[in-house]
């Protein structure tokens, strides 16, 4: 579209829209014309629709412009489609209100947006839930957000430290917030949500984390909306999770004097310094990688369960309402959102495939932004689709990410070609291999099993049978699998594999990392390592990690990646049928843990000791450090039978270090890990990539887990972890031997955020709300002159921790400060404790002083006693 031009008819997804007065001026300030407005409307359509897609839009319309300064242009609220001057094609929903009934547009496709932006429409707001799927009323919401609002005197940087303090509140319960600029003065912190509590259940939660940001910090954070109140601080206003009320919508321009945007961020802008809101030019620039920050929040929004809604003329009720059987649901919506067929040579379809389904495949060598394979299977008329950065898996021993995107048309299924550069997927793709498959299983959203038989000089060389797994996580993280080659393959002949330019073993891509030795004992080695099980097994204090960065990873060729699980270490030895689980200072867990005791019989006459964490997974699949201090330290038969009924707990299992007489704390990395898959395989298909047969068959439900090293580079691995919710990464050299009670450079932990163990030296009362329990603790971390005072933290803490908390102190209670130096506004107050006890907090920085910026609590570490505390290297990314 030529901005020049002051009247054009334009085609979108195959609608005709008449563009007029596009010359006209909606920013005097800076000269912004109505071309512009569209221009940024249909470029960021592909990120805007998916927060807005299903719910009632609210249009605020500047006819004639935003005006000055001193002469504002008027601005019309609406939220009733017009009849008349409203296309048919427009997708709608009426919804009857106590004195109206009103029809609201639904912004599902980029045609939609552009005739909204036609009618100078700037901003668009939308509720926190969308209509539900059974008759088009209110549905449960599927996010929360808080919109950080300054008063006189504050601004975009106190509402940033808000943000961060809200953060690792949301975090301990589970959530993970994502901030978004608001184009104005504040900030909005979203947090998706599983649906099912109403509005005003959200509302109420919302409404106590503001008082609880409140309490504990009265000098920055105001939760009641008097402007009197506000001077200074930082209302954290929770109201607009109310069910009436709407938030403008991410990516939306606003009707300021400059045309600034509700632009997502990433926690590192928050974070860093000059924060400032970006206008429509900066967010497309920024928008060229491709990547969204709030991308997570409306993961499956668009083009996944919700149905698409049938158009119906302005004023008159959706089918929908008369009969849910009306309703029509296209998997292609997504699909269609993020591409133009005027721009782009890719097939876009009016509509899902309707021919007899069949069972095709393809896989696309494509050239974009960074190198990855596409890998589609045909199921109910669309291309199901994953794209793998590594692409398929040629040993049986690695497994590759696989990222679920978007459903694909069949007709992709021959595409090949060249899509223009700064289009979705920019770059050159061609068919690596394609053919038909035999399905095994198809379990939506969990797992696919599928023999590929492909080209006969295709990339994969022959038949080929793979597992696709979910690793799970929650919704934010629902679209991370793992791609397995089976170990029983077809029978035909593998010659020729890897014939293309694909990573692989011995492909002609990037190099891989070293392979495990095929002289030890690994998967495809039957002679398990040992032969005396009933010598008794040593003592084995766990080796430790130095703290490091993705930059200390010299050659990644020479190092293996995990994930770093966010629970307790452990030991675990097996031994005449009887496990024991020891700590990293020696405490006996066993008693605790319980259901653990299925490692014993997975390992039936066995004896073994392994290295491992014992994790609880909260309701989206998360470990949860929080979730696992209800299991520490119980030691009653029904403390511990009550509490294994409310919080499952997990092993995760990613060492093996002796086995029936055999010790391997000698042997490398690489040789341990072949070990531990064959005597703990995981069943077949499994993520850890390992055998079906072994000591044992396990089911994959059980309570004992050997997660997979993840088949991607440093960057890559840590990028995943964080998407999946974790906690970071472990780096382990494969070469390396295991030093029992060492810290060694051969392993590094890589985390997303900082944390620090902490002893705890005193207390102080809290205030407001929390008048009568514990406001803060008091902590510090061991130096050559004793405990060095690091600061208070005071979040994080459930009802119950507090009450916890009282009687934990109490007998610990001391007259004089065990801390070398305390601030005086710190000592005013204080209880002095015993530092008997440490625990664990998440951080922002530590500043000049030791000081721990913007601490959250985590939990107690009873696993660890004051004099193993040291202050841990302070990393950024």
């Amino acid at each position: 579209m030529a901005k020049t031009d002051n009247r054009q008819v334009v085609t979108v997804e195959g609608r005709r829209i008449r563009l007029t007065s596009l010359d006209k001026v909606m920013y005097p300030k800076t000269g912004t014309t109505k071309a512009d407005v569209l221009y940024y409307y249909g470029q960021i359509g592909r990120w805007l629709i998916p927060h807005a897609a299903h719910r009632a839009v609210t249009q605020k319309r500047w006819v004639n412009g935003v005006g000055t300064a001193e002469e504002p242009g008027e601005v019309f609220f609406q939220k009733n489609l017009e009849e008349k001057s409203t296309p048919d094609w427009v997708p709608r929903q009426s919804m009857t209100h106590k004195t109206s009934t009103n029809c609201y547009p639904l912004v599902n496709d980029q045609a939609t947006l552009t005739w909204l932006a036609q009618m100078a429409a700037l901003e668009l707001h939308v509720p926190q839930w969308k209509f539900d799927d059974d008759g088009g009323g209110r549905g449960r919401p599927d996010r929360m957000v808080l919109d950080l609002d300054p008063g006189e005197g504050a601004g975009l940087v106190e509402c940033a430290e808000v943000a961060s303090l809200a953060r690792a509140i949301l975090q301990d319960m589970g959530l993970e917030p994502m901030p978004v600029t608001s184009g104005s003065k504040g900030i909005h912190l979203y947090t998706g949500l599983k649906p099912g509590q109403s509005s005003q259940d959200i509302s109420a939660v919302a409404h106590e984390l503001a008082r609880a940001l409140e309490a504990d910090h009265p000098d920055l954070i105001v939760s009641d909306m008097k402007k009197t109140l506000r001077r200074g601080k930082v209302l954290v206003d929770w109201s607009q999770n109310n069910a009436a009320k709407t938030t403008i919508t991410p990516y939306s321009l606003r009707g300021r004097l400059h045309p600034m945007v509700a632009a997502p961020r990433t926690w590192e802008e928050l974070d860093g310094e000059g924060l400032q809101n970006l206008d429509y030019k900066q967010v497309l620039e920024r928008m060229e990688t491709g990547e969204d920050p709030l991308a997570a929040l409306s993961a499956g929004s668009v083009g996944g369960k919700a149905p698409r809604r049938a158009n119906v003329p302005a004023g008159e009720k959706p089918e929908a309402e008369k009969s849910p059987a009306a309703w029509t649901y296209d998997r292609l919506t997504t699909y269609r959102s993020m591409r133009d067929p005027e721009k782009t040579p890719e097939p876009v379809p009016d509509e899902v495939a309707r021919a007899e389904a069949g069972r095709t495949f393809v896989i696309q060598e494509h050239h974009a932004r960074r190198l990855h394979w596409d890998f589609r299977l045909e199921r109910d008329g669309v291309l199901v689709s994953w794209a793998l950065p590594k692409g398929v898996p040629a040993d049986v021993k690695k497994n590759h990410l696989a990222v679920q995107t978007e459903d694909h048309p069949i007709e992709y299924g021959s595409f090949e070609g060249t899509i223009p550069k700064g289009e979705y997927g920019g770059g050159d793709v061609s068919i690596w291999d394609a053919g038909t498959y035999e399905l095994e299983k198809w379990r939506d959203d969990k797992e696919v099993i599928v023999t590929l038989y492909g080209q006969s000089d295709g990339g994969l060389g022959g038949p080929r049978k793979y597992a696709l797994i979910n690793t799970g996580g929650g919704d934010d993280a629902k679209n991370n699998w793992l791609i397995h080659l089976m170990k029983d393959q077809p029978s035909e002949s593998g010659a020729g594999r890897n014939k293309k330019d694909q990573p692989s073993e011995s492909g002609t891509g990037r190099n891989k990392k070293s392979q495990p030795s095929e002289s030890g004992a690994g998967p495809d080695n039957t002679d398990l390592p040992g032969d005396d099980p009933g010598k008794q097994p040593p003592d084995v204090v766990p080796m430790m990690a130095k703290q490091g960065r993705v930059e200390d990873i010299a050659d990644e060729d020479e190092w293996a990646f995990e994930m770093k699980w966010d629970g307790i270490r452990a030991i675990a030895t097996v031994y005449q049928g009887k496990l024991s689980l020891t700590s990293r200072n020696g405490n006996d867990l066993t008693v605790s843990y319980p259901e653990l005791e299925e490692l014993a019989d997975l390992l039936g006459n066995n004896t073994a000791v392994f290295d491992g964490e014992i994790v609880a997974l909260n309701t989206a699949g998360r470990p949860d450090f929080g979730l696992l201090q209800t299991r520490m330290q119980l030691s009653r038969t029904s403390d511990v039978e009550r509490e294994a009924k409310k919080t499952r707990v997990e092993f995760m299992v990613f060492d093996l270090l002796y086995f029936n007489g055999t010790s391997l704390l000698k042997e490398s990395y690489r040789d341990r890990r072949q070990a531990l898959d064959v005597v703990l395989p995981e069943p077949s298909g499994n993520p850890s990539g390992g055998p079906s047969s072994g000591p044992s068959t396990r089911s994959s439900t059980g309570h004992i887990h050997v997660p997979p090293a993840v088949e991607a580079s440093a960057a890559d691995a840590l990028d995943s972890s964080r998407q999946l919710g974790l906690e970071g990464i472990m780096g382990k050299k494969y070469s390396s031997t295991y030093s029992s009670g060492r810290r060694s450079a051969s392993w590094i932990k890589i985390k997303n955020q900082l944390t620090q163990e902490v002893v705890i030296g005193g207390w102080r009362p809290g205030k407001g709300s929390r008048a009568k329990q514990i406001g803060s603790l008091l902590m510090g971390i061991p130096d050559g002159d004793g405990l060095h005072y690091v600061g208070r933290v005071g979040t994080g803490f459930s009802e119950q921790e507090l009450d916890a908390l009282t009687v934990k102190l109490q007998k610990l209670e001391r007259k004089t400060s065990p801390f070398d130096e305390v601030p005086k506004p710190d000592v005013s107050d204080a209880h002095w404790v015993t530092p008997k006890l440490v625990g664990e907090v998440r951080y922002a920085e530590q500043t000049s002083s030791g000081r721990l910026r913007q601490p959250a609590w985590r939990g107690w570490r009873p696993d660890k006693e004051p004099e193993e505390v040291d202050l841990e290297e302070q990393v950024t990314e």
